[in-house]
């Protein structure tokens, strides 16, 4: 007997607030890398090189669509790609010299945010200063937002993306739309 496994996106409709041009992306491949020796190697199959940088990430394409790699610690990256996406983790292990691979997709949810009032909605759960002169696109943190761990990467000026884990989904969903009440357009 098979038994069917019924996913649910932690943020159902309506819970992110429109003014943000907020959008849950539930179920992204997420692969924890630790890279000791390969890095070269894993850029290839990824179709992007590892980011060198700390508190960076790199966007590219290759044979497994379009992939973000950020840069966590001296040895350890995030890869996230589309979901669902066949052999990618096999194909990075491979790669890998000395190193590992761990499937964290269930772990986080992604939310893309967007709009001109994105910036200040987050200051006001968030230390890291989000000026475009202090966090570029391209630069990517984990922080503390409204006491949620959370990863956040900053696409572009009014760009932004956050990786919650599942569990606290609800919560920053909640946070969010409380931040942004004042940003509302009244009719």
């Amino acid at each position: 007997m098979t038994a069917e496994i019924l996913r649910r996106a932690p943020l159902g409709p309506g819970l992110l607030p429109a003014v943000l041009g907020a959008e849950e992306r539930p179920f992204l491949t997420q692969l924890t890398l630790r890279v000791r020796e390969g890095h070269e190697a894993v850029g290839a199959v990824l179709g992007v090189p590892l980011p060198s940088e700390p508190c960076t990430f790199a966007s590219g394409t290759g044979e497994f669509g379009a992939v973000d790699v950020l840069w966590l610690g001296p040895d350890e990256y995030l890869v996230l790609a589309a979901t669902g996406v066949a052999g990618l983790e096999p194909a990075v292990r491979a790669a890998i010299g000395v190193g590992a691979v761990t499937d964290t997709s269930a772990q986080r949810t992604t939310v893309a945010l967007s709009g001109p009032a994105v910036r200040d909605v987050l200051a006001h759960g968030c230390s890291i200063d989000l000026h475009p002169k202090a966090a570029p696109a391209g630069t990517c943190v984990q922080t503390l937002l409204a006491r949620t761990g959370v990863i956040l990467l900053v696409r572009g000026d009014e760009e932004y993306t956050v990786l919650v884990r599942q569990s606290f989904a609800s919560y920053f969903a909640a946070w969010l739309a409380d931040a942004a009440l004042e940003y509302r357009e009244l009719p």
